[in-house]
């Protein structure tokens, strides 16, 4: 099994994955505990991922970046993320995976050259603030406006379930600036220190306590006609376009992650004795991890699929929302059944299995819920809702 969510096929990517395994063993599994206590991944990382260069990936080199836009380079960082515990694939993907996108493609050169080189350094932690409380998946639904003023926007309302929102010093916005629906939404950058930009309560979730998660608030807040982000009124077709490769990067947070969790419950099933013998030489035991890496492995050959049409631009919205809602599934499936093998201790916290099994659960809602990928699939075959 590769846990990284794409097998290395060249020595760039063989020795790039060996540079994101030492990053991870030297910065963040010594810290473990403090970061959790703390519900936030320090600055001090955030810089050194930076400087090591794991936040450039796909930014063109002048302006900091790497300048390497293979999206399996991306792929190879989150699984290793993934394995120290998934908060850490969810904090840094947002960063170079969702909001990157953003930065590169709808920019203005006096834009990039503003944000990009901070923004690959560390020094630069980034959010994009779409849900709101009473909008989850339906982004057509949001309510937060940006309206006219003089040559700029001024925007109210708030938004919920914010990776990286304590902390985040750079958060694009979708807001309302025309009708009703799909149409007439854009996308704004709002910078720390806004005036009218406030933070609520950093939440408390029941996983994932490493990456910080907030509710942010708009109030009369003045934007410059410089913090529109690519066309006005396109800011929902903007963000469907983008979905896929957000979609494809939950997909690899969540193979990795079940990839360590079965890994690690094939080591503790050999040195845990019932009945005289190790729990894993029962039938059952290993009849249930059988079936465990047949799906982890059969998962990871579609993921790779997957990743390799995205690196020549091939990459399907449906086959993004397959790979979404199928990785979530299994991913879920392989927790459970991991803190089933474990017995008892699976349900202490102090244990890393009933840690990670917490921290699966959201993958089945967020980035579209499940329900929601069913829904894209479906359509996909012709069977839309008739009214």
């Amino acid at each position: 099994m590769n846990a990284a969510g794409i097998v290395a096929t060249t020595d760039e990517q063989a020795w790039f994955r060996e540079a994101a395994a030492t990053f991870v063993a030297r910065h963040i599994t010594p810290r473990r505990e403090e970061i959790r206590e703390a519900r936030r991944i320090p600055r001090d990382v955030w810089r050194q991922a930076g400087g090591d260069g794991f936040l450039g990936l796909g930014v063109p080199e002048e302006y900091g970046g790497s300048g390497t836009s293979d999206f399996r380079f991306n792929a190879v960082f989150q699984g290793e993320l993934a394995r120290a515990g998934l908060a850490y694939a969810s904090a840094f993907a947002i960063h170079t995976d969702v909001v990157a996108p953003y930065l590169l493609e709808l920019t203005t050169e006096e834009q990039k050259a503003r944000w990009l080189p901070r923004f690959c350094s560390g020094e630069t932690i980034t959010a994009i603030a779409m849900t709101e409380p009473e909008a989850g998946s339906d982004l057509a639904a949001l309510r937060t406006t940006a309206t006219p003023d003089g040559d700029g926007w001024r925007l109210n309302g708030s938004k919920t379930f914010i990776t990286n929102g304590m902390q985040a010093d750079l958060v694009i916005v979708a807001a309302r600036t025309g009708g009703q629906g799909a149409r007439g939404i854009s996308l704004f950058v709002v910078e720390e220190g806004a005036a009218g930009f406030t933070r609520g309560r950093k939440l408390k979730k029941l996983g994932q306590h490493e990456a910080d998660t907030a509710e942010l608030f708009f109030e009369d807040v003045e934007l410059g006609p410089d913090c529109l982000l690519g066309q006005l009124g396109a800011g929902f077709v903007q963000m469907m376009e983008r979905l896929p490769q957000e979609r494809l990067s939950v997909a690899v947070s969540n193979v990795a992650h079940a990839a360590w969790a079965l890994e690690t419950t094939l080591e503790y099933v050999t040195t845990r004795m019932a009945f005289g013998r190790a729990i894993g030489t029962f039938q059952n035991s290993r009849f249930r991890l059988a079936e465990l890496a047949t799906e982890v492995e059969v998962t990871q050959a579609y993921l790779d699929r997957c990743l390799d049409a995205h690196a020549v631009g091939a990459l399907t919205a449906v086959d993004a929302a397959k790979a979404k809602w199928w990785t979530a599934e299994v991913q879920n499936r392989v927790l459970d059944a991991c803190v089933q093998l474990h017995g008892g201790y699976g349900y202490m916290e102090e244990y890393d299995i009933a840690r990670a099994w917490a921290d699966a659960r959201v993958t089945r809602i967020w980035a579209g819920s499940n329900e929601i990928m069913k829904e894209v699939i479906g359509r996909s075959l012709g069977l839309g809702d008739p009214r």
